[in-house]
């Protein structure tokens, strides 16, 4: 992994404290080392990735990951770096939800590259594609917590919509300069969440009509448009896949699955909005990122994918059964109970809670030949055992800004 003078003056701002387990063998990994600038000026002594690889080869197919640090964005990475030949560069902003942590397993590989910055930054994304020429980019970036959104949307305006217009534009004039401009493309990853709510039956397909109902999945509805716009104005190559609830390891415990994992093996409440009669269908993060690398690669220009995990489960029924596996893998519960289904609390109802989601994954099927490999009962098993081994991860993750709180509560409500 190489980093450049951008991604190491990030990392002198970076919060890296020694004497944190990972953390600390993380920052073992960095040297002091004095950089110096186009202009000939020297900066400060800063950190620089400590490599004892030979530099990258050449002639391999570029791809940038926005979003790389993050749940879905280092389970792709993961899976290029260890299934491909491709050269992946992660430009991540390392927010609240980003963790070099999660690509510890491949960050020694000289075709991985981390380059730290803010798809909001016009000039840091307009010398990423100049330095890197990629052929692809997987665009994952992105605030995507409903409860996050409720309480500051400006956000999720802000990264969603105006970072992918930024991203967009960068995209369309380094394509436009290319010798041979056929061989890149856009790659757009959305929710199934912009579709808004199902009823009691249906499903979404590549041909639902938007109806977001939140703050985020409305700035996810945007940005879809924009990148629909940019192709049918501009030609601009783009792919675009909605992919429905995803789990799986290293997903930040705000979210249902690893919030429920950790607050029980801690003996605290599990919070289930209102009666848990939401459903969704229940995706595996590393089916998702198979899902999404052969969309890169093969989907047809201008389309639009759906990916689900064929896994409608209601919210109830996916903590209980949760609570039941724990309760077999578990030899030692939390004192006053003998299983964890006893820690269930349910609790005000999020705020405009959609009821249902569910996808029609058949055109990946058909066009691709993709389907999932895990069902929902082995994917949660292995995510169960996972947060079971990396106890020290989880630590890390929940030391910071988040403590497992609940968010999204209005004022009022």
């Amino acid at each position: 992994m190489v980093f450049t003078e951008r991604s190491i003056a990030w990392w002198n701002n970076a919060i890296i404290r020694p004497g944190r387990g990972a953390f600390a063998a993380l920052r073992e990994l960095f040297i002091t080392r004095n950089v110096t600038r186009s202009n000939g000026k020297k900066t400060e002594s800063v950190l620089a990735y400590r490599s004892k690889q030979q530099p990258t080869e050449t002639g391999l197919k570029t791809v940038i990951i926005t979003g790389g640090a993050g749940f879905i964005g280092s389970a792709v990475i993961r899976h290029l770096i260890e299934r491909s030949d491709y050269r992946v560069v992660n430009f991540d902003k390392l927010t609240y939800a980003g963790n070099l942590e999660s690509l510890v397993s491949v960050a020694d590989s000289p075709r991985y590259h981390f380059e730290r910055g803010d798809i909001c930054d016009h000039m840091a994304v307009k010398n990423l594609f100049i330095e890197f020429q990629p052929q692809a980019i997987m665009h994952l970036a992105a605030e995507s917590h409903v409860d996050r959104s409720i309480d500051g949307p400006a956000d999720f305006i802000n990264t969603n919509i105006v970072g992918t217009s930024v991203l967009l534009e960068a995209a369309r004039h380094y394509w436009k300069g290319l010798e041979n401009p056929d061989t890149f493309r856009f790659h757009h990853v959305s929710t199934d969440e912009v579709f808004g709510s199902l009823g009691d039956t249906g499903l979404f397909n590549e041909q639902s009509a938007y109806q977001p109902n939140s703050p985020y999945s409305a700035s996810k509805a945007s940005s879809d448009h924009l990148v629909r716009a940019w192709h049918e104005t501009y030609d601009l190559p783009v792919v675009i896949t909605n992919c429905s609830n995803n789990y799986g390891p290293y997903q930040f415990p705000e979210k249902l699955i690893p919030l429920m994992i950790l607050n029980a093996l801690e003996g605290k409440p599990l919070p289930v909005y209102g009666k848990g009669e939401q459903v969704r269908d229940w995706l595996y993060v590393d089916d998702h990122a198979r899902a999404l690398c052969l969309v890169m690669e093969q989907g047809a220009l201008g389309e639009t994918y759906n990916i689900g995990g064929h896994n409608e489960l209601k919210n109830i029924d996916v903590v209980k059964t949760l609570c039941h596996l724990l309760d077999a893998k578990v030899a030692k519960h939390p004192d006053g109970i003998t299983s964890f289904e006893e820690l269930i609390s349910f609790v005000t109802d999020r705020p405009g809670h959609d009821q249902r989601y569910a996808i029609d994954a058949s055109k990946i099927k058909n066009d691709l030949g993709w389907q999932p490999l895990e069902t929902f009962e082995t994917g949660l098993a292995k995510t169960i055992d996972w947060y079971l081994d990396n106890k020290e991860w989880c630590e890390h993750v929940r030391d910071g800004s988040y403590q497992g709180e609940r968010l999204g509560l209005v004022a009022g409500a």
